[in-house]
């Protein structure tokens, strides 16, 4: 991986870790497109940059979070799930990040429900107060978040509307439960792989962890306002289209593995 690759990545990463459009989809596309194929310090450097992006959300939010210490009880009860299956699964999760159909799957499903989230969730309760039980079941929504594709975001948005929150508190509890499962899974892939790490792959990992600090920033911005006066149905069709393309590049026998 040279320093433009890098970039590159980051400047996806950074795009989309905080829209419904899967982060780590968009990263296995554009590694291909790069012409990349899987190594262990790329996965680990896909991980890793995820870093950069959650600093983002601090420097946001930094207010929100010199909070109560019920503040972090609930980031850690909507933790767990992840953090538990993800421990568990971790091996079968490394081989779904090489499968770009899984990928264009997971975009072309999610695309189409994202199409009927707004009129599925129209009436948000009065009581906008994040409960533990809330937290617990945005926790799970975010497992699903574990298939290549699905998106983090998406899934967490979601489960926080189907617990009746509206669209901001939705999409800013997500924001907030990024920080420790990003940061852990961060932390869990370097301790895995920081053998692979060479003296010149130092530069790489600061460079891609500013970009996609800087980038998700702006992206964490937009994607406020956007979502709050206009929903989600551009993301499904977005999603849609990309991964309907991708299916059709698949079954016309391109080869888009990313495997080395």
């Amino acid at each position: 991986m040279d320093i433009f690759q890098a970039i590159i990545i980051a400047i996806v990463e950074g795009i989309t870790e905080f829209l419904p459009i899967s982060s780590t989809g968009h990263m296995i596309i554009t590694q291909k497109l790069l012409g990349m194929e899987s190594s262990d310090f790329i996965k680990l450097f896909t991980v890793n940059i995820q870093f950069g992006a959650i600093l983002s959300v601090i420097i946001l939010y930094w207010k929100r979070f010199f909070q109560t210490v019920d503040f972090y009880l609930k980031l850690f009860v909507a933790f767990l799930p992840a953090a538990i299956l993800g421990f568990l699964l971790s091996d079968y999760i490394d081989q779904m990040l090489e499968s770009v159909l899984v990928v264009a799957v997971s975009l072309v499903v999610g695309g189409v429900i994202l199409l009927f989230v707004d009129s599925w969730f129209k009436k948000p309760s009065e009581d906008q107060k994040m409960s533990y039980r809330r937290a617990l079941i945005v926790g799970f929504f975010q497992v699903i978040a574990m298939i290549p594709g699905v998106s983090r975001s998406a899934a967490t948005i979601i489960g926080g509307l189907t617990q009746k929150l509206d669209r901001k508190n939705a999409a800013e509890f997500s924001f907030f439960l990024a920080v420790p499962t990003m940061f852990a899974a961060s932390a869990y892939e370097m301790f895995k792989s920081y053998k692979t790490i060479q003296p010149q792959h130092i530069d790489v990992l600061l460079i891609g962890n500013v970009v996609a600090f800087i980038v998700a920033l702006l992206a964490i911005k937009g994607f406020i306002s956007f979502l709050t006066k206009h929903g989600f149905k551009v993301f499904g069709y977005y999603r849609i289209v990309v991964g309907a393309i991708i299916l059709v590049l698949l079954a016309m026998g391109v080869d888009l593995n990313i495997a080395g």
